[in-house]
Parts: C-alpha cells; structure tokens; sequence
C-alpha cells in the first residue's frame, strides 16, 4: 500500500478538510487540516472491492449479511487481540459514539452521574450532556510525561450518584496503553462503585512500540456482569462514514435489556458498512494493518522529533493511536497565543484541548493519519511559528 501517496479531499463533503476554515479559521488553500480522527489514505483493497462489487450490482433492497458479518469480527477478535467474543453478544449501532448513547439510553437515568477519566474524547461529555446526564471528571495524573489513574482521589470524588464509568482503551487522546494492572484497577472501582463500566476500545488496532492492548473483557473477567465493550472498524481501516460500530456484551442480562431498546427505537445496521467490516476484518485487512501501523510509528516519530526539539513544546509519548497529544504550558503563553500561532502562523487545524476536559488547557491533539510530506510539512511550519524561541 502506497501510504506517501497525496490524496485530495477537499471539495468533496469531506468535514477534516472542507471545515477547517469555518472551525479553525484556517484558510482551505494553504492550511494543513490535522484536527477530527480520519485519516487521508485509502481503505483497503478488498473493501475498495467489495463497494465496487455493491454498486455494480444496481439494486440497493434489503439484505441479510448478519451471518458473515458477526464471524468476521469474531475472527478478528480472536486473531489480533485473544479474545472469545459469541456472536449473540455482537450489536450494531450507528458508529461508537451511538454506541455510547445506546448505552447511557439502555443503562442509566437523567441526572445519573457518567464517570469519565480526563483530558478523554470529547464526544463522550457531549453525548452524557445531551441524554440529561451529568458528566464527573476524574482527572489522569501525569508522571513524569507519563498519564497514570489515581484511584484513591477517585474514590473520594464518588457521591453514589454515579451509575456508569467509561474507559478509552488505548486512550484517546493521551495514547496510552493500559497494563493488566490498570485495567485491573478500572474493574475494582467500577465494582467498589456498582457502575456500569464501558470499555471504548475503538483503537486497539493502531498500537506502537511492542505495547499489547488488552481487552477489558479478558483483563477482568469477573466484571462480565457490568461491562458493555465498544469497538468498531472506523479507526483501523478508515471508513468512519460508513457509521457502523458493535457494542459488544457478554452478559446475557444486560444483553437483553439492550436487545429491548435496540427494537423499540427500531434500530438496525446499513448493509455498506456491514459488508465493508466484513471484507476489512480478514486476512487481507489484517496485512494492511501490518503495514499501516508501521508507517503511522514513522510519522509519529518523525513529528515527535520536531515538535521535542521546540523549546516550550513537548509531544506526550503515543503508545497507540494517530492523535499526538502536545504540550505548549512550556511556552509560558496563555492558550489564545499559542494557538493562535498554530492556526494563523503555521496555517495547522488542530483540536484545542480544553474540549478533551479537565486536564486539556494548555494542549492541542494533532492528527497524524496522513502522508509522511504533510507530516514533515507541518513541523516546518511548527518551528517557524514558534522560531523565536529557538
């Protein structure tokens, strides 16, 4: 796969590149759009393939690829990442983030407490706000550059409102890959708490430096009763239009209770996306992963480099994800100024950090899931705009 390969998307409905003037005020004809999570290469072949074998077919009716579809992610559950996953326990939803209200809708009430571990992916205290919920930050620890739980102060901020803890695992957008003891430690205070805990583990495909995801599911086995897992194929190959996430659920009891909603909302998947898991969650998609993963470690390293050697500057190390996550606080400029250099004086869109929670302020999360050329173009511009520094 050609990765260096420049694929133009602007001026085709595309919301990274065609939005970024409107959001960032970034000028489309001169900026670098590194902001929302897709990234700039093509989908896989045999996904190229099987949309192309769609279309030509010209009837669009109703389909039944269910059977197909739900081997496919056991596959690949079981191949990449040692995990058993049934079939029945498999649910489609509109994309992860519908995933996450599906849950909130099916688990939880208005005004019940949603635990969330901060800086996190913004999406989550959008969608907790918008279903009446309330969002409690418990903010990550940093030690030494290293993002780390405290749950001992977790503990003390628990009133007993709260019904739900949700885990981004890897972590978005901090990059880290949490350990069997880690993990460990979310399971024991979801059950210290009795919450609800949902495992987002959109990312666990895109892991760096011999580091070994490990699905929640597997980590603590003994919190099957209280744990909704989220994944999706969006992250890994790409096609995050396709909106087609699973919410994944072991137990039997919370499996039917989330059946029920399911079917009185009259929700069901679109069969692009399907097909398009299907195909991608294979031994072709597994190669192009195999590459893929080693060419975003490139570009990780090669903007971490620049963005290190900036005096004030300092790139949070990734040990998964495309999305690096950079700290200006040793600029001493407030957020408007150093932002500001970013978007008018290196023409970059990035997504500011406060919007990631407590803990964001004085950050901005760049996406790195494009071509090496836009990725060295963007630590020449990076330099420049803080060159006085240097």
């Amino acid at each position: 796969m050609d990765f260096d390969k420049i694929i133009d998307r602007q001026n085709t409905h595309c919301i990274k590149w065609d939005m970024m003037e409107d959001l960032y005020n970034v000028p489309h004809d001169e900026g670098l759009s590194m902001w929302v999570a897709d990234m700039d290469f093509a989908v896989p072949p045999v996904v190229t393939d099987k949309m192309h074998e769609m279309a030509n077919h010209g009837v669009y009716g109703y389909v039944n690829c269910d059977s197909p579809y739900r081997s496919a992610i056991c596959w690949w559950m079981q191949n990449r990442h040692g995990w058993s996953v049934e079939p029945e326990a498999i649910f489609t939803t509109t994309g992860l983030v519908n995933g996450v209200g599906m849950c909130l809708d099916t688990f939880t009430k208005p005004g019940d407490g949603i635990v969330l571990f901060t800086p996190v992916y913004h999406a989550f205290a959008k969608v907790i706000r918008n279903a009446g919920r309330n969002v409690v930050e418990c903010e990550l620890v940093v030690n030494d550059g290293r993002y780390e739980m405290d749950f001992a102060a977790y503990d003390a901020q628990m009133t007993g409102a709260e019904k739900m803890v949700i885990l981004c695992s890897p972590h978005n957008p901090v990059g880290r890959v949490w350990t069997q003891a880690e993990l460990r430690g979310v399971a024991d205070f979801a059950k210290r708490h009795d919450l609800i805990l949902l495992s987002d583990e959109i990312h666990h495909d895109l892991v760096f430096d011999g580091a070994t995801h490990i699905p929640m599911q597997n980590a603590a086995p003994d919190v099957t009763d209280r744990l909704l897992m989220l994944t999706a194929p969006s992250k890994t190959f790409n096609f995050a239009g396709m909106h087609t996430g699973q919410v994944i659920i072991p137990d039997p009891d919370l499996r039917a209770q989330f059946s029920r909603r399911m079917l009185a909302l009259a929700l069901s998947p679109n069969s692009p996306g399907q097909w398009a898991t299907t195909v991608a969650y294979s031994p072709e998609g597994a190669a192009w992963v195999d590459e893929l993963v080693p060419y975003l470690d490139g570009n990780r390293q090669v903007f971490d480099a620049a963005v290190n050697e900036i005096p004030g500057l300092r790139s949070t190390r990734l040990e998964a994800t495309y999305l690096a996550w950079v700290d200006f606080s040793g600029t001493g400029m407030n957020r408007e100024e150093f932002t500001s250099r970013v978007e008018r004086g290196a023409k970059i869109a990035a997504n500011h950090g406060p919007s990631f929670g407590t803990g964001g302020d004085n950050f901005l999360r760049f996406n790195l899931g494009t071509q090496r050329a836009r990725v060295e173009e963007a630590c020449d511009r990076l330099r420049a705009a803080f060159s006085d520094l240097q």
